[in-house]
């Protein structure tokens, strides 16, 4: 039994049913698509695959942050109920989600100030940041307080591995993550980048490969060779309507790991306006990103 509400944004691309099954509360960023607002606080939702197919089509969407207003929104509830509140934001680093969680924070701190709420930015995304949530939500049943439940993921967040390529380089170029050339000759060459998130929570290339099957066991191999999992510690890989290559990296773990449980769910529609359609990512508890 939790002792405390937990709260994120969908920046952790989580399964929506599991989070309702745990009672974690997620403020959705939103994006703009044709001139429509999808998600956010009063956007219209969208089918995830129904989102790929249009940026395949030539959808050029744009997103924004949760804001100040939403996290309070969101927060507030709980601590009217009585309830101290923990929240996992979105990488700083991408996203000015975690600091609009922040400045709600130190305004219901006056309101409410019998009642605590902390705010981490998780340096994570995506599934990445899902995984960080997982293991918050695990200490929580377990008992632990919110104090002990803060410490354990501030340790455990730079130990979240995120190894991930994507088929596509326009959309990284958009979001201003490689030149115009890199994508040019990419494109051409049928190179692929292998990037992860840093210690600071950016994206970084460290790598490249010719062709997509190449990539795919690029990030296999980064992860065996950064890996420290535990009897019980998952795997998670989320992906850009792109089954299939799901499928093969997961063949290509478990021929090595045959029993370790892989958590697989897409890429949401706000990182994958920014990675597009084709992105494999895979997330890990590591010795060091």
């Amino acid at each position: 039994m939790k002792e405390f509400a937990i709260i994120t944004d969908s920046g952790c691309d989580m399964p929506e049913e599991w989070l309702k099954e745990k009672g974690i509360e997620c403020v959705k960023l939103g994006f703009t698509m044709n001139n429509v607002n999808y998600e956010g606080s009063c956007g219209e939702s969208i089918d995830v695959k129904e989102f790929y197919d249009k940026l395949r089509e030539g959808a050029m969407p744009t997103t924004y942050q949760v804001t100040s207003e939403m996290a309070k929104q969101a927060i507030e509830p709980y601590l009217k109920k009585g309830q101290d509140v923990l929240v996992i934001a979105f990488s700083s680093a991408l996203s000015g989600t975690a600091d609009s969680f922040k400045v709600a924070e130190k305004e219901l701190s006056r309101q409410y100030p019998k009642r605590k709420v902390v705010v981490v930015d998780s340096l994570c995304a995506s599934m990445g940041q899902g995984l960080l949530l997982w293991y918050a939500e695990q200490r929580a049943e377990e008992g632990a307080s919110l104090g002990q439940t803060q410490k354990y993921i501030e340790g455990l967040k730079k130990h979240i591995c995120h190894h991930f390529t994507v088929d596509n380089l326009f959309h990284l170029k958009r979001g201003g993550r490689v030149s115009t050339a890199t994508a040019l000759v990419g494109t051409i060459l049928k190179i692929k980048p292998v990037m992860h998130v840093n210690d600071e929570g950016k994206l970084v290339a460290i790598g490249k490969a010719m062709g997509r099957k190449k990539s795919l066991h690029m990030i296999v191999e980064n992860m065996f060779q950064t890996m420290d999992l535990e009897d019980g510690d998952p795997v998670f890989i989320s992906h850009g309507d792109c089954m299939e290559d799901v499928e093969y990296v997961k063949s290509l773990i478990l021929a090595r790991l045959p029993n370790v449980k892989i958590h697989v769910n897409y890429v949401g529609t706000v990182i994958g306006t920014h990675s597009g359609a084709g992105t494999v990512a895979l997330f890990h508890k590591g010795k060091h990103r």
